[in-house]
């Protein structure tokens, strides 16, 4: 009995131990609440004035109507902006898309090159799908570019800075059409026609949006994180009127910078900031990295690393494995958080492959609310993005949020919380999420079918 006790005591005070260092991960409601206000400052203000103080930038994408159904035709897309690029040939009609599709794997190599490389692989890349596929024409192209970007029209913009792991020299503050353009004479092809450069969160609602006519929100959430939504141009004040027939535009709010003036500094933890201080880009993209799939798989790795310093985890083991950075991918939560926590097979076999044996039954059961404990917090604050944005366009009642992304489509409870957050803030609501088919690929394409019919129509 004695025995028994002792070994009840130590899961209790292990628990009490790991809940303590987990406690910072936590955001309450009334935290969630504060941080809408501030973000829809931010929001006011990158509607208000551009400049450097202005954290999220809040990017006109010219992209003033959603599809109305009677988008018709055969398109090019292209998708730039991981770290795989692809052509696509799609067909809209009736509301019905139908495609033809090539993926090609960008090297690191490449992607930290100049920008004459990385372009000239996106311009041999479509010339070798229109070969393949015989296609003699000049079809229209939506070009979804999925870096911050300052347009200045639907079909050209400059790269404001490269995130993710690109960082082409020569790029940044080039017109991102032109660089395509002049790639493609590189190459003896100066043919082009591109309609439309997308963001691949605006892509993202437009794909959603050609089969619901209430998707006013299109959200991100895999390696990165952003949101667009359909705005009114009067609100819009840093406008510089456009036209006088258009009512409404679609916003790439650029929210993965949120909090990069420290305004989230207080619900940041110090695995945040070491998390920040080994990245790339320091002080840069703070709400994209309590977010993001490129991140909580790291922040698991610190978060265990702390455990382990303290006894609570990996007790008598001396493997210093997870001492690398990265080594435990983000795709792991999924894994380890898929079930009912009954079945610890997942765990074992990850730490195995990680060359970490001795893993105990209670070493899982930590593992896993480590990343319980990461995923929720990233999963409420991603629902507090979206909420703030259907307050302020009144959308509450009825309307449709795109979403794409690994992070949302692979982690088993990633949406539920969403959901379940969103209740937290407004009770009764009947906004629906509804999974983006290809956002960057179809989504460019529709936004190329939309300004294909409004030039028309003109």
């Amino acid at each position: 009995y004695l025995r028994a006790g002792a070994i009840v005591f130590y899961i209790l005070f292990l628990t009490t131990m790991v809940d303590a260092v987990l406690k910072s991960f936590q955001i309450s409601l009334e935290a969630l609440e504060e941080i809408s206000l501030l973000l829809r400052r931010d929001f006011d203000k990158g509607l208000e004035r551009e400049g450097d103080d202005v954290v999220v930038k809040m990017l006109n994408t010219y992209v003033h109507s959603l599809p109305d159904g009677t988008e018709k035709g055969k398109f090019l897309a292209l998708d730039l902006g991981g770290s795989n690029f692809r052509v696509l040939l799609i067909e809209i009609k009736d509301r019905e898309i139908s495609q033809l599709d090539k993926k090609l794997r960008i090297d690191d190599r490449t992607k930290q090159s100049t920008q004459e490389e990385l372009f000239d692989f996106v311009a041999q890349a479509l010339l070798e799908f229109e070969k393949e596929h015989n296609i003699t024409e000049n079809l229209p192209i939506g070009f979804t570019f999925s870096f911050p970007v300052h347009q200045t029209s639907l079909i050209s913009g400059t790269l404001i800075r490269w995130t993710k792991d690109f960082t082409a020299k020569g790029a940044e503050g080039q017109d991102v059409t032109k660089m395509l353009e002049a790639a493609l004479r590189r190459k003896g092809n100066v043919a082009i026609d591109v309609v439309a450069l997308v963001n691949d969160t605006t892509g993202t609602q437009m794909a959603v949006g050609i089969h619901d006519p209430d998707c006013y929100v299109g959200v991100i959430l895999g390696t990165g994180t952003n949101a667009c939504y359909l705005e009114d141009l009067q609100a819009v004040k840093k406008h510089k009127g456009e036209g006088s027939d258009h009512t409404h535009v679609i916003i790439n709010t650029e929210w993965g910078a949120f909090g990069d003036d420290g305004s989230l500094e207080k619900w940041r933890t110090s695995f945040d900031r070491d998390l920040d201080a080994l990245a790339k880009n320091k002080l840069q993209q703070t709400f994209e990295k309590m977010i993001s799939g490129r991140y909580l798989g790291e922040m698991v790795r610190m978060v265990l690393v702390k455990l382990q310093e303290d006894g609570l985890f990996l007790v008598g083991n001396a493997s210093d494995k997870l001492r690398t950075p990265q080594v435990f991918e983000s795709s792991y939560l999924s894994e380890i958080e898929t079930g009912d926590g009954t079945d610890l097979s997942a765990c074992t076999a990850i730490f195995q492959k990680l060359g970490i044996d001795g893993v105990t039954d209670a070493d899982c059961r930590i593992v896993r609310r480590v990343c319980e404990a990461i995923s929720t917090r990233a999963a409420r604050l991603a629902a507090i993005g979206i909420v703030t944005i259907l307050r302020k366009i009144g959308k509450l009642d009825k309307c449709t949020v795109a979403i794409d992304g690994t992070l949302y489509e692979k982690h088993p409870h990633f949406r539920e919380r969403m959901v379940s957050t969103m209740q937290e803030l407004a009770p009764g609501n009947s906004v629906q999420l509804k999974k983006s088919e290809d956002g960057s690929g179809r989504g460019a394409a529709t936004v190329a079918a939309v300004a294909s019919r409004l030039y028309k129509k003109k």
